[in-house]
């Protein structure tokens, strides 16, 4: 998962863009890059590590001149992770300089890219958003325009797309709208953000969601939309409701946080039967707090900070390093032994991924003091690799892809275990339940439903294919 931000027209358009890339800093903490525009030239600069490191100094805002720029912020999903793959992407075609920023993953890279590559073309990264540009500059059509819109006929996946040329910006959102993508405005000036918080940090409005399928040209004093693919059922990822986007986010017209609380609601629904005689409802922090919150409001058993986060340790769901994902529960939580002594708590998580995380959870609170840990999950097993732009682990490596919830519980040490059911999940965002004929959201981690083809991983299984995009990007 990345996080993409642009500008159109805008006075301090590369300040402006760094303060959007901080509130999307959640959505990737391996690399940060802008690229601008001042009508007559293209600057750019990128680097590894956390935007506030990389664009916290003025002279390097002072060189991104220009009143128009786009950003990015990167955890790999495809790509080694080099300097070369950060992005925004440039490049200097035939018509002019083209910067783009890509969310989301193409699942026909790999062969786009052998065909690319015996026609010629030479490869700058690893990275699968640089065959989008081979695409668009190998294009004979006549507009830009169409030279985009042939492009992206070729390629298969998931993607928020924002580029910046000569003159113009260009936003598109693949047919399905796997990957999320927002409109905005400040002073006249169009904004295109993965998420509502980059609006709210600069002051400006959310205007709408870019539609799935849809692309947006902004000019000067021209804004032009059409649907140039053939239409097909949305299918947003659901995963940006019940972890990925930030709680104080809106996606689709909906506030993140609501809809984790109503998680934390159906899940107590579905526990009734087991949480009997509980003292004390307890979040894994951070990202558990919104639905053990409505657990707690849906029970009426009180709330409270059995574990203590520190703030200055990033996501480990995110860290590239299985080693540094151990080390950071010990960096990351510590608990409150005064809330959990004698208590027979609740313990509510977003997911279980690995189980890695959640055994070291049990055991600190049990070490605690702890008589009882019921272990609620806000959400469904996670038993299906993520192919569309979140970096999950291969299916070998998911607990709950060779684990029945019984055997999960015993292997995390809890005294109970339950999983959100598919339908409660479904309902907690607003929909009576899933539609398993024409699912309204891409739940492939829960389902093994995969919406968009999977042609790079056709031959062979999954996880030996995602190994081999991932080496070679």
């Amino acid at each position: 998962m990345c996080g993409i931000f642009g500008i159109f027209n805008y006075q301090d358009a590369a300040a402006t863009t760094a303060l959007g890339l901080h509130a999307l800093q959640h959505r990737g903490q391996e690399a940060a890059g802008i690229v601008s525009f001042d009508g007559a030239s293209f600057y750019a600069h990128k680097d590894m590590g956390h935007v506030g490191d990389i664009f916290g100094t003025e002279d390097v805002i002072k060189k991104l001149k220009g009143r128009s720029a786009l950003g990015h912020v990167r955890y790999s999903t495809s790509g080694e992770k080099f300097v070369r793959n950060t992005q925004p992407l440039y490049a200097h075609l035939d018509f002019g300089g083209i910067g783009l920023a890509h969310n989301g993953n193409l699942t026909n890279a790999i062969q786009l890219r052998k065909e690319l590559v015996l026609s010629g073309a030479i490869f700058q990264s690893t990275s699968d958003t640089e065959v989008i540009l081979h695409l668009i500059a190998k294009s004979q059509e006549k507009t830009l325009e169409d030279r985009v819109v042939e492009a992206l006929n070729r390629v298969v996946g998931a993607y928020a797309l924002i580029m910046i040329l000569d003159d113009k910006m260009i936003v598109a959102r693949d047919p399905h709208g796997v990957r999320p993508l927002v409109m905005g405005e400040l002073d006249g000036a169009a904004i295109f953000a993965s998420e509502s918080i980059a609006l709210d940090i600069i002051g400006a409005k959310l205007v709408r969601d870019v539609k799935p399928g849809e692309i947006i040209t902004i000019s000067q004093g021209e804004t032009k939309s059409f649907f140039p693919f053939p239409k097909v059922p949305p299918r947003l990822d659901i995963f940006e409701y019940i972890y990925f986007s930030r709680p104080d986010s809106i996606l689709e017209g909906k506030p993140i946080y609501d809809v984790r609380l109503n998680i934390g609601r159906e899940l107590a629904r579905e526990c009734l039967d087991l949480d009997h005689n509980v003292d004390v409802i307890v979040p894994v922090p951070d990202s558990g707090v919104p639905a053990a919150l409505g657990y707690a409001k849906e029970t009426g058993v009180p709330f409270d900070y059995g574990i203590i986060r520190n703030h200055y340790v990033g996501r480990t769901f995110i860290e590239p390093t299985a080693q540094i994902r151990n080390l950071g529960v010990k960096l990351k939580h510590n608990p409150n032994a005064s809330v959990l002594k004698g208590k027979s708590v609740v313990l509510v998580d977003d997911s279980i991924v690995r189980g890695t995380t959640s055994r070291k959870i049990v055991e600190m609170v049990r070490n605690a003091g702890a008589k009882e840990i019921h272990f609620r999950v806000a959400c469904p097993p996670t038993a299906w690799p993520c192919f569309y732009g979140i970096d999950t682990p291969n299916r070998k490596e998911l607990l709950s892809a060779s684990h029945t919830p019984d055997e999960i519980c015993k292997t995390i040490g809890a005294d109970s275990l339950k999983f959100l059911s598919v339908d409660g999940m479904y309902r907690a965002i607003g929909e009576e339940s899933r539609n398993n004929e024409t699912p309204q959201y891409e739940d492939s981690v829960y389902t093994g439903d995969y919406p968009v083809p999977l042609i790079d991983y056709e031959d062979g299984s999954l996880d030996e294919q995602l190994s081999l995009l991932q080496e070679a990007g």
